[in-house]
């Protein structure tokens, strides 16, 4: 009898399958290795001496086994081949095979020609990010999968980082939705990423094979692929098999033979092969050398008094932060009477509730002045507790490390998923920056790693100084360096090593891609570090040595949030607070439920949270439309609002029998007049899709070809999907290489995306009997206009004549001149208005397109209710032609630094710029918009927005920018 035996050694498992000759399984196994692939690898033939009696064929697949194989000159199979060779064997019938590994995630098309897609340089959507989730979430994964089933919503959260989709999940746990809807949440994220990401535009559908790890184990998540992707119980499987499909595969492709002790002896060479790698300069070259780092720090330590006999006023700061809550009381001559610093186990309410209950308890009489909270659940604190107050966490770290060194000009605080730089000048924060899609750099980026190794964080960091021989990781993506600290392993690298090459990668991802300094001038001299990440001495000597020269870390690193707010509640409140006392804590209690707001379009997925004594707490709102509670404020204007609604006129204004479809996106929110307008002329009427909803957004994303588009862009397949499920017959929707010619730039371009996406959208999607017509037109020239358009009507069945069209087109421009001018003197008018009513105003500079609410996030709402008159790029007067640094080709771009030098003319203006995830023109504009503002000693205000409409970060900078300019005015 033959036997097969097939190994995959994927990035955290070893599977093994043994065959005989009819293809029966005689044994398969799945354990951990524990990245001890080779010793692992000769364990398992080992233990199946029992099959290995007569020659086998032999071979091994899998992420982890490419080096194993060519070192030890063993039979290597690619895992897809594997994968497939297994499917067309054993279900010939499937269409698409869908595997989410510990790392990876792949998809195997049958349909046609074998195809497949794979993750490469992003590991969210895996089985690391799920086991991320569920570390945050305090809960097994077992637990975690039974808990989706009883959920009744989903909210949106990013799976594109297995870090960074905490940053989306925090302020959910902040407001208190419930944690069965959160697991269900994550799940769907996963599909989301799988759908859009991985499959990029090629429909998933038929029968699907699910295979790997996460959906064997987990049938909620098989739930909601399931449901995205509508298919019956006939069209899923996940067969018993599933864990161990590619082993099952590679078994099938065995074909080298081997016997028992020649096969041993192979691998034990291999164990014991030396390893070579690459390493840097040790932390410490001696004891003394840390000894004399430690006493250094040591100087910017904090005191301490007796909480239990302390007498006099107490003040309270609390800072709930996106992993942790840290507490600070702090007496009347700045000593620490109290600190905590927590974790938040999904639940941050009651951390706090039991550190104030403990403060009571050590002091029945303490006299508390003042409350103030931080930190993404500062809103939720401050109601729930009754505090005095809130204050952005921008502020509350400045305070704080302005305390320990007054002249500071840059403070670095690396959090447990955020980095935050605030470059400091004339004594206020001048410039913001947040790692925006990856925390491959921040302290969870360690802790998952301390836990994957099996320390705890602190053990782990203090290995680190010991190291003689620092690995070299360089810096990626978190779940992906999993693999090169394993590979770090293999090649012989101790703990110590690894710890100190991971503190290395945290430090230079900070300054190179955070901050991306390109010489230590860039950032200051006098440096405060902070954030519970510089706890650690590994990485604090990392930065330093990085940096070339000495920093200050308070002793207090990891409290400088809560330290801030406590000495800003010191500064702002002279009367008692009115903080809940012992009695009322021992009553506290806190239940919470989410609704659905129907208020708007929006739809907004809002959490309503009672307490005990009434007061409730509603979270998720973009507006106040809709909350009663809240005390209607003045409406200030909004040229965003204004745009929209005469958009909406616009598109009511004219009216036809005969109709043609037009998808609302892109740079139609800058031609719409015109198109409306033109095709009036012609006796028809222009249909347009409605605003981007989230299910639009969903109906349209099995058809997006590209994960690196920007989000406005595909949200484009959403609208088509609504063109092609409606009414008209004939959609329209051209190619534009040029923009209408504003005489503001060197050329006036459309960026490559707005110019060709018809094209994309011919390419991926199906219009079954519809004519769907995508012309390359160009408004300058009326001749080749008049004839591409007679030309593509025609096959519609529309017959005009040049003439006709020339006219047409005629009056489509002077609509779309009178139209821009309309919307000038609207901007004229809230300028005058802001002015007389004494309100800060800000051009909100983006594209056309921002408009849209689902791409905007309403992040114009978020502005006037902080009290801004919002202006926009577009409805900025015309400015004379400024000269800029850059090449200016593009019509929005030039908006863009109009804008910039028109809000520099003007003192009682600020700008911030909306910048999609995935547009690489940004990064030449942003800079450019940067250094025309830090020329007139304006602040620059970045906001990245993308599909997931957490505004967070958003808020903070937001309100940092509002902090600064009323600074500015009290000087």
């Amino acid at each position: 009898m033959t036997i097969r035996i097939g190994f995959d050694i994927g990035s955290t498992t070893i599977k093994a399958v043994v065959l005989d000759e009819q293809n029966n399984i005689l044994y398969k196994s799945y354990e951990r290795h524990m990245a001890k692939v080779r010793q692992k690898a000769l364990e398992k033939i080992k233990e199946l001496k029992e099959f290995c009696n007569e020659p086998f064929s032999f071979a091994i697949s899998g992420s982890g086994a490419l080096g194993l194989c060519e070192a030890g000159q063993l039979p290597f199979v690619q895992e897809v081949f594997a994968s497939a060779a297994a499917i067309k064997k054993f279900y010939p019938q499937t269409d698409c095979a869908i595997e989410l590994g510990g790392e990876d995630a792949k998809i195997l098309f049958f349909k046609g020609s074998l195809e497949q897609r794979m993750n490469s340089t992003c590991a969210g959507g895996t089985g690391a990010f799920i086991d991320q989730m569920a570390s945050l979430l305090d809960m097994s994964l077992e637990q975690m999968n039974e808990a989706s089933f009883q959920c009744h919503k989903i909210y949106p959260i990013a799976s594109r980082c297995g870090v960074f989709a905490k940053t989306d999940i925090q302020p959910l746990i902040n407001q208190g939705v419930d944690k069965s809807d959160l697991c269900a949440s994550i799940f769907q994220a996963v599909v989301n990423q799988t759908v859009t990401s991985l499959a990029q535009g090629r429909k998933i559908e038929g029968n699907i094979l699910f295979l790997g790890g996460p959906l064997y184990f987990m049938s909620g998540l098989r739930k909601r692929f399931e449901e995205t992707l509508q298919l019956s119980p006939e069209q899923s499987t996940c067969p018993q098999t599933a864990i161990h499909f590619v082993a099952l595969g590679t078994a099938l492709c065995a074909q080298e033979t081997f016997t028992y002790d020649n096969l041993v002896e192979r691998l034990d060479q291999l164990v014991h092969m030396p390893m070579q790698m690459e390493s840097g300069q040790p932390l410490f070259e001696n004891e003394k050398e840390y000894e004399d780092f430690i006493a250094r720090h040591k100087m910017h330590d904090v005191q301490y008094d007796q909480l239990e006999t302390y007498q006099g006023k107490a003040y309270l700061g609390i800072d709930s932060g996106s992993t942790t809550t840290k507490l600070v009381l702090l007496s009347e001559e700045h000593k620490i009477l109290y600190e905590s610093y927590t974790s938040n186990k999904g639940n941050p309410l009651d951390v706090v509730l039991q550190d104030l209950k403990e403060i009571y308890q050590k002091n029945p009489n303490i006299r508390i002045f003042g409350a103030y909270s931080t930190g993404y659940g500062e809103e939720l604190m401050r109601v729930a507790f009754h505090l005095d107050g809130g204050i952005v966490e921008t502020m509350a770290h400045y305070v704080a490390a302005r305390y320990f060194n007054p002249q500071v000009d840059y403070i670095l605080d690396i959090g447990g998923q955020d980095i935050k730089c605030f470059k400091i000048r004339d004594g206020h924060i001048d410039d913001i920056v947040l790692n925006e899609a990856c925390s491959s750099g921040c302290g969870s980026f360690i802790e998952t790693f301390a836990k994957s190794l099996g320390y705890d964080a602190k053990e782990f960091a203090k290995l680190g100084l010991k190291s003689k021989h620092p690995v070299d990781l360089g810096t990626r993506c978190t779940v992906f360096m999993n693999s090169g600290v394993k590979q770090a392993q293999k090649n012989g690298a101790t703990i110590e090593d690894i710890s100190a090459g991971l503190c290395k990668s945290v430090v230079k991802n900070a300054l190179y891609k955070v901050i991306r300094a390109r010489n230590k001038e860039d950032i200051g001299k006098h440096i405060v570090v902070q954030g519970g990440t510089f706890q650690n001495d590994a990485i604090l000597r990392s930065f330093e040595q990085e940096l070339g020269y000495e920093v200050i870390r308070p002793s207090i690193a990891h409290l400088m949030g809560a330290f801030g707010a406590a000495l800003y509640a010191q500064k702002l409140h002279r009367t008692k607070s009115a903080v809940l006392d012992a009695k009322a804590l021992e009553q506290f209690s806190h239940t919470s439920k989410s609704v659905a707001c129907n208020g708007c379009t929006n739809h907004c997925s809002l959490t309503i949270n009672i307490f005990n004594d009434g007061t409730r707490l509603i979270a998720g709102n973009k507006c106040d439309k809709m909350i009663k509670t809240i005390e209607k404020k003045e409406e200030l204007p909004d040229l965003y609002k204004v745009k929209m609604q005469m958009l909406d006129e616009q598109k009511q204004k004219y009216k036809h029998d005969q109709k043609i479809a037009m998808p609302l996106v892109l740079n139609n929110y800058d031609m719409l007049p015109f198109w409306t307008k033109f095709f009036d002329c012609l006796q028809i009427e222009v249909v347009w899709t409605t605003p981007t909803t989230q299910k639009m957004y969903y109906d349209g994303q099995q058809s997006i070809p590209s994960d690196t588009a920007c989000f406005p862009a595909k949200v484009v397949h959403g609208h088509i999907v609504q063109m092609i499920n409606g009414q008209e017959n004939i959609l329209f929707y051209p190619c534009m290489t040029y923009n209408v010619d504003e005489h503001q730039s060197d050329n006036h371009f459309n960026c490559p995306l707005v110019a060709y996406y018809p094209e994309n959208i011919a390419a991926n999607m199906e219009f079954g009997d519809k004519f769907f017509l995508y012309p390359y037109i160009s408004l300058d020239d009326e001749n080749s206009f008049a004839k591409t358009m007679k030309k593509t009507l025609e096959q519609a069945n529309l017959h005009y004549t040049k003439k006709q069209l020339k006219i047409a087109l005629q009056e489509g421009l002077l609509e779309r001149q009178l139209f821009h001018e309309k919307l000038v003197q609207k901007h004229l008018d809230a300028v005058s208005y802001a002015r007389a009513h004494h309100h800060p105003m800000v051009v909100l500079c983006g594209r056309p397109y921002h408009l849209d609410p689902l791409i905007n996030h309403q992040i114009h709402q978020l502005l006037t209710q902080l009290g801004f008159v919002v202006l926009s790029e577009e409805s900025v007067p015309r400015q004379d032609r400024q000269k800029v640094y850059v090449l200016n080709q593009w019509t929005y771009h030039a908006r863009l630094y109009q804008a910039a030098k028109y809000v520099c003319e003007n003192p009682d203006m600020e700008l911030v710029q909306l910048v999609s995830f995935g547009c690489g023109i940004d990064a030449i504009t942003s800079d450019e918009v940067k250094d025309i503002l830090k020329d007139a000693d304006k602040f620059y205000t970045q906001i990245k927005i993308d599909e997931i409409d957490n505004l967070g970060a958003a808020r903070i900078r937001l309100r940092s920018l509002k902090e600064a300019i009323e600074e500015g005015k009290e000087d």
